[in-house]
C-alpha cells in the first residue's frame, strides 16, 4: 500500500493573476483556435493538457463552443518540429501552447507575431527564448522551472540519499540546448560532491539501445535523467534497466517514482499547466504576450519510493524521508 505525504504547493500567480489593463472582458462568442505543439508523443507523461483546459474552463473557455484545439506532435523528431509550427499558424490559430525549449524554439522560427505560451522550459533567459524574465518581450510569455538549478539540486538529494555513490550516469538530448545547460551544472555539483559524471546522449529513441546497458552491468553507481520530452516519452525504459542493474534513478517526474523509480524532485507540473492556462486567457482577452512576466514555481516536491529501496539494499536516512513530500512504500 502507498503511503502519501504531500505538503502545500504554492507557485508564483501574482503577476499571472494580475490582469493587465484592458484584458478584463469575458469570452464572446467568437470561436478562439489555440494551437498545442509537442515534441513528445501524445502519452508522453509531461504532457498536462486536463489542468490546463479545466483552469480555462474556470474562465469561461468552452471546448467546442468559445474555444477549439489543434494538437502537433512531433514524436520525439525535433526536425519535424518547424513544420508542425507552420501547421498550426496556417490553422490561424490565435495561441500556441508549447511544452519544452525545442517546440518554443521552433513556433518561434515561423512566426514573430501569433503568441507563444511555454507550458514548461527549461531556463528561457539561457535558452535565448526571451529577453528577460519580468518582460520577456517579443511574442512569447509562459512558465519555467529553471532545470539546470534543479539537476543540480537532485544530485546533491541523491548524495544525501545514497553518501556512498561515487559514479552517476546522466541521461540527455544534446539536441535539446537547455540540455546542456543542465548538465554542466550537475558536472558543477558533482566536483563538490566528489562524484563522477558520465555523460549518456541519447538524440532519438533508438539511441536508449546502446546506453540501458550501461545501467546493468554495474558501471555506475547510479542514474540521472535530465528533462527531455523524447527522454520522458522513453523514461520507463530506464526505470526498467535501473531495477535490474541495481542502481537507483533519479527523475523529473512522480509518476516514474511511482512506476519504480527511485526519487524525484521538481515543481508540481499540472500547476505549471494551469499557470500557462491563466496567460492564454490574458493572451486570449487582449494582453501581449510580451508584456507578461515569466511565471516560476517556488516550491518543490521530493517524492522518494521506499519500496524501491529496499529493493536496492538501501536504507534511505530518516532526515531525508522528512523532508520528502511524498513517500512511496
Amino acid at each position: 500500500m502507498n503511503r502519501l505525504h504531500r505538503r502545500a504547493f504554492v507557485t508564483g500567480l501574482g503577476a499571472a493573476l494580475a490582469a493587465p489593463g484592458g484584458v478584463d472582458a469575458q469570452p464572446g462568442d467568437k470561436v478562439r483556435p489555440v494551437g498545442f505543439l509537442f515534441s513528445s508523443t501524445r502519452s508522453s507523461p509531461s504532457i498536462q493538457i486536463e489542468p490546463f483546459k479545466q483552469s480555462l474552463r474556470e474562465r469561461g473557455w468552452i471546448e467546442g463552443q468559445n474555444l477549439t484545439s489543434a494538437y502537433r506532435y512531433a514524436d520525439g523528431h525535433y526536425e519535424r518540429l518547424p513544420t508542425l509550427a507552420r501547421e498550426l499558424v496556417n490553422l490561424g490559430v490565435d495561441v500556441i501552447v508549447t511544452d519544452g525549449t525545442p517546440p518554443t524554439r521552433a513556433a518561434m522560427q515561423v512566426t514573430k507575431t501569433v503568441p507563444i505560451v511555454m507550458a514548461t522550459t527549461g531556463d528561457p533567459v539561457a535558452a535565448g527564448l526571451v529577453s528577460g524574465l519580468a518582460r520577456p518581450g517579443g511574442n512569447v510569455t509562459g512558465a519555467s522551472f529553471f532545470v539546470s538549478e534543479i539537476n543540480a539540486k537532485r544530485l546533491e538529494l541523491l548524495k544525501d540519499a545514497v553518501p556512498q555513490i561515487a559514479r552517476v550516469a546522466v541521461v540527455y538530448n544534446p539536441l535539446n540546448p537547455i540540455d546542456e545547460h543542465s548538465v554542466v551544472a550537475i558536472e558543477v555539483t558533482a566536483k563538490v560532491q566528489h562524484v563522477r559524471i558520465e555523460r549518456l546522449a541519447v538524440r532519438a529513441a533508438a539511441d536508449f539501445e546502446a546506453v540501458l546497458p550501461v545501467l546493468t552491468r554495474q558501471r555506475v553507481d547510479a542514474v540521472m535523467v535530465v528533462e527531455d520530452p523524447m527522454i520522458q516519452s522513453q523514461s520507463l525504459r530506464v526505470v526498467e534497466a535501473a531495477l535490474r542493474g541495481r542502481v537507483p534513478a533519479v527523475f523529473g517526474l512522480s509518476s516514474l517514482v511511482a512506476a519504480g523509480g527511485f526519487m524525484s524532485y521538481a515543481p508540481n507540473r499540472p500547476d505549471l499547466w494551469r499557470q500557462a492556462a491563466l496567460l492564454t486567457d490574458k493572451i486570449l482577452r487582449g494582453a501581449k504576450p510580451g508584456d507578461l512576466p515569466i511565471e516560476r514555481p517556488t516550491t518543490f516536491e521530493l517524492v522518494i519510493n521506499i519500496k524501491t529501496a529496499k529493493a536496492l539494499g538501501l536504507t534511505i536516512p530518516p532526515s531525508l524521508l522528512l523532508r520528502a513530500d511524498q513517500v512511496i512504500e
